[in-house]
């Protein structure tokens, strides 16, 4: 077995930060992430956790497997963040009939938490969208949701 590294092509390297549409995709998240973490930041929630607030608002109540896969995630990322939202009160993770089944929902505190936050990410929503204009916006929006097809 020989200590060498294997010799990596330096300009195909250097292709990389120009062309690798995950790379991207990645910065672009977390440039956004912020707008909207600070935007969320008076009612103590991060973008995440108001994404997941919304999601469990929509479907009243889910099993977390169905959760996950509507939220294109894995189970274990998943219930790692519904448990912060658990200790806050904000959601209620209860056993199904089948006991390996468990279900998500919001708790009142959740709906009130929900409504105080969702003003302040309609401003958010409202900035970002005013940087893009309304074309590039829709745009932006249809091309993202054709990456659902990638997977």
């Amino acid at each position: 077995m020989s200590n060498q590294s294997p010799k990596i092509k330096l300009t195909e390297v250097s292709q990389v930060p120009a062309t690798c549409m995950g790379m991207h995709i990645r910065r672009a998240s977390r440039i956004l992430t912020q707008v909207y973490d600070a935007a969320l930041r008076p009612v103590e929630l991060v973008l995440n956790q108001f994404t997941l607030l919304v999601a469990i608002h929509l479907v009243e109540s889910t099993p977390i497997t169905r959760l996950a896969q509507e939220l294109f995630t894995d189970q274990t990322t998943l219930t790692r963040n519904l448990k912060l939202l658990e200790k806050r009160g904000l959601v209620a993770i209860e056993p199904g009939e089948d006991r390996r089944v468990r279900w998500v929902s919001l708790t009142p505190e959740g709906q009130t938490i929900l409504a105080q936050a969702l003003p302040l990410w309609e401003q958010a929503q409202a900035e970002v969208m005013q940087h893009f204009g309304q074309q590039q916006w829709q745009t932006l929006l249809s091309l993202l949701s054709e990456v659902k097809a990638v997977r």
